[in-house]
């Protein structure tokens, strides 16, 4: 018997067949395997990929993540004072070049390391018991650019290449992913308005009410105000903290859709 047969999946199609059989035994094949964690088609097709196994990973691992560089951005912060005292400025200066991109650096708002004090403040924040900027320096706040340039010296101390608010700011931020971890995930995200009262209006109170003890032209019934160190961190790990408690329970609502998801693709492949 030498008539022509189609084998399709576990159909057989005698000659004489029509294009109809054909497509309907083709269907149902595909059907049946999409139906079947265990066929080849269904195994092919849920094959993970290496961004996939990658983003299953991430979506497990970004609080450590975060955290770990968060921690690290923070912790290069505080080298360029002791490669000033080991007397590798070329490199210190890179460091407080690179932070200079993203914090002001302004000499009487930042923690200094090594020298007569941990910090300078300007007259005007009206601290007791400490030597101000405008006494070790000669200078007056007011001159931005020397005040952002000059790092220290032997007898003064070497600043940190972060302000005392971003200090404080990445810090809690940090500690915040380890708490969020420490607790399995289970912290209910902070609503969005009690982040805005909490992390938000502090640091921006704190922050622009300094403006006009530093630049002119505003109006004359603005107090003018300089902070202290200590309310610079204290609103500094409101923000932090606040931000973390708003931020990571929201990220994994997320990555948990995306495990579950990925998780279930690992399955049907493995």
């Amino acid at each position: 018997n030498n008539a022509p047969v189609i084998l399709i999946g576990p159909y057989r199609i005698n000659s004489p067949f029509s294009l109809t059989e054909v497509q309907v035994a083709v269907n149902a094949t595909i059907e049946r395997d999409e139906n079947n964690p265990d066929s080849m088609l269904n195994k092919n097709r849920f094959r993970m990929t290496r961004m996939e196994k990658y983003s299953l990973w991430f979506s497990k691992s970004y609080v450590w993540v975060i955290t770990f560089i968060v921690l690290i951005f923070l912790g290069f912060s505080f080298l360029p004072p002791f490669l000033m005292k080991a007397g590798n400025t070329a490199l210190a200066n890179g460091f407080y070049g690179f932070y200079r991109l993203l914090c002001h650096q302004l000499f009487y708002r930042s923690f200094f390391i090594g020298g007569e004090q941990p910090f300078y403040p300007r007259e005007l924040a009206g601290i007791n018991n400490r030597l101000s900027y405008e006494e070790v320096t000669g200078r007056e706040a007011d001159d931005l650019v020397f005040a952002r340039n000059f790092q220290g010296n032997e007898k003064l101390g070497y600043k940190v290449a972060l302000c005392q608010r971003d200090v404080a700011i990445y810090l809690s931020l940090g500690l915040s992913g380890v708490l969020f971890e420490t607790t399995r995930r289970k912290v209910k995200p902070l609503p969005w308005y009690l982040w805005i009262i909490i992390a938000v209006i502090p640091i921006g109170m704190d922050g622009f009410s300094q403006l006009p003890g530093l630049t002119a032209g505003w109006p004359l019934w603005l107090p003018v105000r300089e902070s202290t160190p200590f309310l610079r961190v204290l609103t500094g790990m409101l923000f932090g903290f606040g931000t973390g408690w708003f931020m990571y329970p929201l990220m994994e609502e997320g990555m948990k859709e995306t495990r579950f998801q990925l998780n279930r693709k690992k399955m049907i492949s493995s």
